[in-house]
């Protein structure tokens, strides 16, 4: 919201507070002020000037050489390219010396060899937008009024001399979205009441509203209130200076008379308004209801709108003219040749209006009002001052009465409070002729019993409702700053954290000191992506209302958030990735009871590019599936699981590589899954080869873990003998170290598995895996016999279950 200094100062006397003063009482006080700004800073030596003659420069076909007097004895002669420049206007010149927008500098030269002494400046070369300029001028020069003085500096004429300061309005305070809101909140401040200088409604009673309109609501629940006005015999024109001067400021453009005055109203009240061009409804009859499948809308922008019933239309009785709340239709808008004003002034329901501008990515200043709420109890006084203030711009005629399809019915809000709650809460002392003061500087009428307060709120503060509301108001109003601090008080315990975080930090620990980094990814996704690497089944959580379509689901998976992590890496030439995140899935049962999402913390891994970088001793190693598995070893290693830990080969994540994937099992159940991306989806997410892993943290952390035991090194010398096997191909490392394990006996220590071939001398279908064992007895000294017994048992077990040939 822009709010204007010399404006507001219209309503307060801000005589002795200036804009930066004030704007720093807005913020202490709980309205946000982004900043201050001045439209002529910047600029300089930019005056009036009055064009006396104005003739076609001999060597071009779009150039003038005018001669215009700017206050001075003798006329300065200016070449100007703009195609509406001509003799008898008066215009904003820069003399020679001067500073326009963008800090450039004009000074005095030639062209086309004709002298020119500055510039005749447009409204861009002073800083306004092209939004917000006038379209008569929008390709030309700014013409200034007639009572403009020669050689005078423009910026008093044009309100650059004005303070705009531009409020943060948060969704609960939409009561500052007007200047009357504003003067309120601002009166409160400083202790003072503000006075309104209305246009005076003058109505003719001749003719009633009733004899040109009928008006009919279908449903009042869609539209509380809604009347028009009718305004007869105007004259379309352009909005007198002081009028554009003000839109523009607080940027929006101006049209013509009728519709910057319905925008004029929407700033000063908060009420947005639409103005039909009675004569072009070509109906007596207003019939708003909801929208019907096929039917079709131009609106202002000159887009055709497809209505559903989800949109509430004003139509004429029978087709749409209107998407309420929103944009007016181009068949019905205000032109030159308008003669009859029908004046609109509603309240629609803001989760219609909010779902109709959203499907049409309409957003307006009268769409985000209708959303955030409006005051209720100017409804009705909005149009009528509009229609006054038409009657007098244009020149026309208010007829008496309005046609009415509903009226809201306004009820008293009352809010009981206590002093000693409100001091309770603040932490004050304050008395009661203190807050009794606050109160009536606030406009909040009172009754005090003893202690207790009950405050009835104006209609123009709709966001206060119960007693919290109050005492809030009284600390804005008090001040924040005046708010004592104190320190804590109570008992105290020394904080810790739960096995399950100190769990967590230790896992991030591990996996940094593998030579990862943590990436913390967004919660909300696409759909699509939200459904790739599921560990479950699960139902999709949306959001009602998201950012975008790239965050409108809930993720059920980290892997793709952290794929996207490396695209954006390898994008930028960093191929080396090694990325893990701690975070939450979100997964939402079938069941109908269970509407909201169960959360479940998970751990993600990947890894892409290279784990050892060539250098000129050794050459790069790329990063494959043990590398990961790797990192998950240690990782069960260190938290006291590795022992209830297996791997098993799946084929049932579809966006990983079918040879290359994993699921892991705590136990027996499935906890995760480790693999490589599927080569199309790596393709998809424009990444090279990628593996990934995914476990829920959350069993872990409830799994309960193999104490750590510290053991004396032995004494004793430990003996490692080789076992070289023949198998299928088909059997796992996993099976036949479990069975080595299993047999070895008590004094195995260790199995490493050094040599895996396949190939020539190798029958197919068969592959030869070979094993180091280790062996230590902590209390004698081995000997070749207890090994052999060992060995032994093994080569058999090993024999009977796989059928194994030991080489």
């Amino acid at each position: 919201m822009l709010v204007s200094y010399k404006w507001l100062s219209e309503y307060l006397d801000l005589s002795k507070i200036s804009a930066k003063e004030l704007s720093d009482q807005m913020s202490l006080t709980g309205i946000e002020v982004e900043g201050v700004e001045v439209p002529e800073e910047g600029l300089k030596k930019i005056v009036v000037g009055e064009v006396k003659e104005c003739v076609p420069h001999p060597d071009s076909d779009h150039l003038s050489i005018c001669q215009v007097d700017i206050g001075e004895e003798e006329l300065s002669q200016i070449v100007c390219g703009a195609p509406n420049v001509k003799a008898g206007i008066k215009v904003i010149v820069a003399l020679p010396g001067s500073r326009i927008t963008g800090n450039q500098k004009i000074k005095k030269g030639k062209m086309r060899g004709e002298v020119s002494n500055g510039m005749i400046c447009s409204l861009q070369e002073l800083g306004y937008s092209d939004n917000v300029i006038p379209k008569i001028y929008s390709e030309g020069i700014y013409y200034m009024p007639e009572e403009a003085v020669n050689g005078n500096d423009v910026f008093p004429y044009l309100d650059m001399d004005d303070h705009i300061i531009e409020l943060s309005i948060t969704p609960n305070r939409a009561d500052a979205l007007s200047m009357r809101g504003v003067a309120y909140e601002v009166g409160a401040i400083y202790r003072q009441t503000p006075k309104f200088n209305d246009e005076i409604l003058v109505e003719d009673t001749s003719e009633t509203a009733a004899d040109y309109v009928s008006v009919e609501v279908e449903d009042k629940k869609d539209v509380p209130a809604y009347q028009i006005r009718v305004i007869k015999d105007v004259k379309v024109a352009e909005s007198p200076l002081w009028l554009q001067n003000r839109l523009m400021n607080e940027g929006i453009r101006p049209i013509n008379n009728v519709v910057d005055v319905t925008n004029y109203i929407l700033l000063l009240f908060g009420q947005p308004l639409h103005a039909f061009d009675y004569d072009k409804l070509e109906s007596k009859n207003i019939l708003v209801r909801r929208g019907k499948h096929g039917e079709e809308l131009v609106t202002l922008d000159g887009e055709t709108r497809k209505v559903s019933e989800e949109n509430i239309v004003i139509t004429n009785g029978s087709i749409p003219v209107a998407l309420a709340g929103v944009m007016g239709g181009e068949d019905s808008e205000i032109t030159d040749g308008t003669t009859t004003v029908a004046l609109e002034s509603a309240l629609f329901d803001s989760l219609s209006v909010r779902r109709t501008s959203k499907e049409f990515n309409l957003r307006s200043e009268s769409s985000s009002r209708f959303e955030k709420g409006i005051n209720h109890a100017t409804i009705g006084e909005a149009g009528d001052v509009a229609a006054a203030m038409i009657a007098t711009l244009a020149g026309g005629t208010v007829v008496s009465g309005k046609s009415v399809g509903s009226e809201i019915k306004l009820e008293d809000v009352k809010v009981a409070v206590t002093l000693s709650r409100i001091n309770d809460y603040l932490g004050t002392e304050l008395d009661q002729a203190t807050v009794s003061e606050i109160f009536e500087t606030l406009g909040f009428s009172y009754t005090v019993n003893e202690e207790k307060y009950v405050v009835t709120v104006p209609h123009r503060r709709w966001d206060i409702t119960i007693e919290a509301d109050l005492i809030e108001e009284v600390a804005r109003i008090y001040g924040y700053d005046n708010l004592p601090s104190t320190l804590p008080k109570g008992e105290t315990v020394a904080g810790s954290l739960t096995n399950g975080q100190l769990l967590v930090r230790k896992v991030k620990g591990l996996l940094e000191g593998c030579g990862a980094s943590e990436a913390i990814s967004y919660a909300l996704t696409t759909e699509e992506k939200s459904r790739q690497f599921m560990m479950r089944e699960s139902l999709t959580t949306t959001l009602q209302w998201p950012m975008s379509e790239e965050r409108s689901v809930l993720r059920m998976n980290l892997i793709s958030g952290l794929l996207d992590d490396v695209a954006y890496n390898v994008a930028r030439k960093n191929t080396n990735v090694a990325l893990y995140e701690i975070g939450r899935v979100f997964y939402q049962d079938k069941d109908p009871k269970k509407d909201l999402p169960y959360e479940e913390n998970h751990l993600g891994l990947v890894l892409s590019g290279n784990t050892v970088v060539k250098d000129w001793q050794t050459k790069e190693t790329p990063v494959d599936f043990y590398t990961i598995k790797g990192m998950l070893d240690v990782l069960f290693e260190s938290v006291g699981i590795a022992d209830k830990i297996s791997y098993e080969g799946t084929k049932e994540i579809k966006e990983l590589h079918p040879g290359r994937t994993a699921s892991v099992k705590l136990n027996a159940t499935v906890i995760g899954f480790i693999g490589q991306v599927h080569p199309t989806i790596a393709k998809e997410y424009e990444i090279p080869e990628t593996y990934v892993a995914e476990l829920n943290l959350q069993a872990i952390i409830e799994e309960e873990n193999t104490p750590l035991v510290y053991q004396q090194v032995s004494k004793f010398p430990a003996i490692s003998r080789d076992i070289a096997l023949l198998v299928d191909e088909s059997v796992t490392n996993q099976e036949l170290a479990g069975t080595i394990s299993k047999y070895a006996g008590k004094f195995l220590q260790s199995i490493r598995l050094f040599d895996v071939y396949q190939g020539e001398n190798i029958a197919e279908g068969k592959k030869s895996m070979a094993y180091s064992l280790t062996f230590v007895n902590a209390e004698a000294t081995l000997v070749d016999e207890e090994i052999n017994k060992s060995l032994e048992k093994v080569e058999k077990a090993l024999v009977e279950q796989f059928d194994v040939t030991i080489r």
